[in-house]
C-alpha cells in the first residue's frame, strides 16, 4: 500500500483519477482538458477631434437625429450619428449643412460613429444659383464612387478648391472637369494619360486615341466605339489646361463615358440636371 501511495501522490497523477478493474490492476484516467479560451480582440474605439471636413448629405435617423456623410480631409468619407440635430434648438440644425467648411469631431468604432463636436470655421463664400447645383454634383460624385473610410487628403484639397473657384463664378465647366479627373486619378481608377498603354511612350499631340477604363490611353482603331480624343486634349487634362475649345468639347465626353464605365450604370440625378440646363 505504501508503494501505491507513493505512486498516486507523484505531481504527473495530481489531477488525475485512480480506480481498480475486475482483476485488480489499478487504471488512470486523466480529464481532458478545457477548451482554450479565445482571446477577445476588441476593436479600439477612435476619437478624432478638430478635422477639416464638409457635409456631402444627410438623412433622418429615428425621430431627432440624422446620419450625415462627411468628406474629412485626414480620414475621407465617414458616416455619423448626429443625435438630436432635428430637435428645434439643436446647435447642429445650423452647422451641418453642405458647402460649409467645419471642423468635425467623432467617436465610435463601427461603421456609423457618433458625432461629438461640429464647429463652422468659414473661409468659403456661398454657392449660389447654377454654382449650387455643380456643387451638389461634385458631392454625388464623392459619395458614389468613394469607399468610406479610405483617406484621401489631395482630393480634399481638389474639392475645396473646386468649391472656391465656382463660388468666384469661374468657368463652371472647366471647374467640373479638373474635379472629375482629379476623383479619378486619386481614388486609383486612372493613372497617367501622358503614356501610352501600348508602347510604353509619351502620347503624341497629333495622334488620336482611346482610353481604355481600366488601363489607360493607347491608339484608336477603326473599330472603337469609345470616345476618341486627340493626344493634345490628354496632355492638356494631364496639366489642367483647358483654353482649348477642342479640349474643353472631347474632355467633356471623354469623362461622361468613364464615368459611366466606374459607376458601373448608376445615374447621376446631378448630372442629368446639369447636362439638360447647362450642357455641362
Amino acid at each position: 500500500m505504501a508503494a501505491l501511495a507513493d505512486a498516486t501522490s507523484t505531481a504527473p497523477l495530481r489531477d488525475a483519477t485512480a480506480s481498480a478493474d475486475n482483476d485488480g490492476a489499478l487504471t488512470v484516467s486523466t480529464p481532458a482538458k478545457p477548451p482554450a479560451r479565445r482571446a477577445r480582440t476588441t476593436e479600439k474605439e477612435t476619437r478624432i477631434i478638430d478635422q477639416p471636413g464638409f457635409v456631402l448629405h444627410s438623412y433622418p435617423y429615428k425621430e431627432t437625429s440624422l446620419i450625415v456623410d462627411v468628406f474629412s480631409r485626414d480620414h475621407g468619407r465617414i458616416a455619423l450619428i448626429a443625435k438630436g440635430a432635428k430637435r428645434p434648438h439643436s446647435k447642429l440644425r445650423g452647422v451641418l449643412q453642405t458647402f460649409q467648411p467645419l471642423s468635425v469631431g467623432w467617436s465610435g468604432k463601427s461603421e456609423v460613429r457618433t458625432l461629438i463636436a461640429a464647429e463652422w470655421v468659414g473661409g468659403l463664400l456661398p454657392l449660389e444659383k447654377s454654382a449650387l447645383l455643380c456643387g451638389f454634383y461634385l458631392n454625388e460624385l464623392l459619395v458614389k464612387l468613394l469607399a468610406r473610410d479610405d483617406p484621401h487628403p489631395v482630393l480634399f484639397d481638389h474639392y475645396v478648391s473646386a468649391l472656391n473657384q465656382l463660388a468666384h463664378d469661374e468657368p463652371a465647366a472647366i471647374v467640373l472637369r479638373k474635379f472629375e479627373r482629379a476623383l479619378l486619378k486619386e481614388s486609383g481608377v486612372a493613372g497617367d494619360w501622358s503614356q501610352c498603354t501600348s508602347s510604353g511612350g509619351q502620347v503624341e499631340s497629333e495622334r488620336m486615341y482611346v482610353i481604355d477604363p481600366e488601363k489607360g490611353p493607347r491608339p484608336a482603331r477603326p473599330a472603337d466605339t469609345w470616345p476618341r480624343v486627340s493626344g493634345k486634349t490628354l496632355l492638356d487634362m494631364e496639366g489642367e489646361n483647358y483654353n482649348d475649345a477642342t479640349t474643353q468639347a472631347q474632355s467633356k465626353f471623354l469623362m461622361r463615358f468613364l464615368l459611366a464605365h466606374h459607376l458601373n450604370g448608376t445615374a447621376l440625378n446631378t448630372r442629368q440636371i446639369l447636362i439638360d440646363l447647362l450642357q455641362l
